[in-house]
């Protein structure tokens, strides 16, 4: 093999070693469910509080 050649397949290796978490975070449906649900769910929690902090009528 040339140089070259030699370049690119461990180009192509490397590629294939990336990170869990970068893998992960290239993944653009994911950021995009992410960006919907964790809002959501401190939205929800938020209104649960307070809603408990409603006294209660006599």
């Amino acid at each position: 093999m040339t140089e070259e050649h030699k370049s690119e397949d461990e180009g192509l290796q490397d590629d294939e070693q990336l990170p869990f978490m970068q893998r992960l975070l290239d993944n653009p449906f994911l950021l995009l469910f992410l960006g919907i649900a964790v809002p959501t769910v401190f939205y929800i929690i938020w209104g649960i509080m307070e809603i408990t902090q409603i006294p209660i009528a006599d």
